[in-house]
């Protein structure tokens, strides 16, 4: 799996660099949406390719339990997922309104929140997404949007986070909103 994520990273580095060095500007951010989820880690890079049009890299990364060891009170939301993209701007690259789509992956445990029963997995598949880019300043946007993503999960499903007694397993599609965003992104 590891080698698998290291091609797609390989893939789109190569794809951007040299987009990067003609391209006018790039962006770096962050969702504060994704902070409030248990403090889930993430980041997004991305470099404008034509007026109307970027390329988008990021990755979310969340490896802490609560309460660990204790059964009746552990929970998680651990995950690390990696996605790649691009969007359509409306009026300009960084500026107005903004659809967007993209192929992702995510390796996740999750348990304990709503109920006893914890699910672990790997998730792929792809994305749609809307949003509108808040200009601030000249190197500061506020990014708002959302999406849903779609695809396919090979799932395990415990009846606790703690105690390995497995209730379910197997694949099954799912489509689930995603890309709640309250961004920060910094422009160069």
């Amino acid at each position: 799996m590891i080698g698998y994520l290291r091609r797609i990273l390989l893939l789109t580095t190569l794809i951007a660099l040299p987009m990067v060095a003609s391209a006018q500007r790039v962006g770096f951010g962050t969702n504060v949406v994704e902070w409030a989820n248990l403090g889930t880690i993430n980041g997004e890079f991305s470099v404008a390719v034509d007026q109307h049009w970027s390329l988008n890299a990021n990755a979310l990364y969340n490896p802490w339990t609560f309460n660990k060891g204790d059964q009746e009170k552990q929970f998680e939301n651990r995950q690390r997922t990696f996605a790649v993209g691009t969007r359509a701007w409306l009026w300009h690259v960084y500026s107005g309104w903004w659809f967007g789509a993209k192929a992702q992956y995510q390796e996740y445990n999750r348990g304990g929140i709503l109920n006893r029963q914890s699910e672990e997995g790997d998730a792929y598949g792809g994305g749609l997404s809307f949003g509108y880019t808040l200009l601030m300043s000249k190197h500061v946007n506020f990014e708002f949007g959302a999406g849903l993503w779609g695809g396919k999960t090979y799932y395990t499903t415990y009846a606790c986070p703690t105690c390995g007694r497995v209730v379910d397993s197997g694949g099954k599609w799912f489509v689930l909103p995603n890309d709640i965003m309250f961004s920060i992104v910094f422009v160069l």
